[in-house]
């Protein structure tokens, strides 16, 4: 059971009363644009798909959903982590349906990262949860996405991590930390300074929330460190944040967004610095999205879905990908760029459409070329 004492509501509504979202008129205009393209172009086979723009079901923005929608995606992912794990001896420390995902992220985090895989490998994970609590936790919606802009300029007072039994939770508990270095500590060359968090997240429905593996990449330096090498040992501990704002205004305005699709024609040049650009100190939307919530498992590349935000920022970088190939479909609906490994160490072969997408246990592999479209493949969807 979730509540939250009439003493706690008072700041959290209070809070919540005072949040304005920033505008985001530069991506939703780009989006409509997009998919009236993107209808015009199907409106040119004949005949027309069987899933198409009219068919296709809308995933939508956190906000925009009602609370009781807020509700059943909350509930559906709390039953996920309920729900006995499948992976066995592949990941031995998975206790979970939910950390059979981290498991799968974990073990190929440096071939879909800095990859010509990187977009397509994503899109297909984040379906494969989305029906994950659809087909065996009995959600009726369909995966939301935040809109990052919206929140960029006040994440501490966005209703989304108010804390309230409608949030993604709260920040963490204060806790004196580090500063975080990015790429590393070692290669510091943008450094998100520490926030008002750290610690556990102790408010709304994800406060009893239970990271079981990793860390192998952590944000902190006191993160317990995995009985495994690999990071799959069991290695139980709290879910916790550190929401920045740092990174939130420098890197994931509406300008920030829209600079990117229109930007980037290629798509080498669009996920290369959508990922970001550390040496030239732009933490790119993908990088800045993961440190909004930081701390751990979200501050660290392996592990970051551990943290049940992953997936509203995952289904964001998905819209502006489906956005950014609406713009052009003839030249971006199968554009691919880059290698097999991470920004190519060691040097490897170039990504083909041929390729295999791998999900481990959680869903059978297909090609890239099957995932180039949110209304092919396996998927048939759009974004509002």
């Amino acid at each position: 059971m979730r509540f939250t004492s009439a003493l706690a509501a008072v700041p959290l509504v209070a809070a919540a009363a005072a949040f304005t979202p920033a505008s985001t008129s530069g991506t939703d205009k780009l989006a409509l644009e997009g998919l009236v393209k993107l209808a015009l172009y199907e409106a040119k086979h004949t005949p027309t798909p069987a899933c198409n723009t009219a068919t296709g079901y809308v995933r939508k923005e956190w906000s925009t959903l009602s609370s009781t929608e807020k509700t059943a995606y909350i509930d559906a992912v709390l039953c996920l982590q309920s729900k006995d794990a499948i992976s066995g001896s592949i990941a031995p420390g998975a206790k979970s349906r939910y950390d059979d995902f981290v498991a799968t992220h974990i073990n190929q985090t440096l071939t879909i990262h800095g990859t010509g895989n990187f977009l397509t490998w994503h899109r297909y994970f984040t379906w494969t949860y989305e029906h994950a609590l659809r087909n065996e936790c009995g959600y009726t919606g369909y995966q939301p996405y935040l809109n990052w802009g919206k929140y960029a300029l006040d994440p501490l007072d966005a209703p989304v991590f108010d804390g309230s039994a409608t949030s993604m939770s709260g920040n963490g508990e204060y806790r004196v930390h580090s500063a975080f270095d990015i790429p590393s500590s070692a290669l510091p060359e943008i450094v998100i300074p520490a926030g008002d968090g750290g610690g556990c997240v102790t408010t709304g429905p994800f406060a009893n929330f239970s990271v079981n593996l990793g860390p192998l990449s952590p944000a902190f330096t006191d993160v317990p460190v995995n009985p495994q090498a690999d990071g799959l040992g069991y290695n139980p501990r709290c879910l916790r944040r550190d929401i920045s704002t740092y990174a939130a205004a420098t890197s994931l305005t509406d300008k920030n967004t829209t600079d990117l699709i229109t930007q980037y024609t290629d798509v080498g040049s669009f996920q290369t610095v959508m990922q970001g650009l550390f040496a030239d100190g732009l933490l790119g939307v993908h990088t800045a999205g993961h440190y909004l919530v930081g701390g751990d498992p979200g501050g660290d590349l392996f592990t970051s879905p551990g943290d049940p935000y992953f997936y509203l920022h995952h289904a964001q970088i998905d819209r502006v990908y489906w956005i950014w190939q609406n713009q052009d479909l003839a030249n971006r609906q199968n554009a691919i760029g880059g290698t097999i490994t991470l920004d190519n160490e060691p040097a490897s072969a170039n990504t083909t459409l041929a390729d295999i997408i791998e999900l481990g246990v959680n869903a059978e592999g297909i090609t890239i070329a099957s995932a180039m479209s949110t209304l092919a493949g396996p998927f048939c969807y759009i974004y509002a």
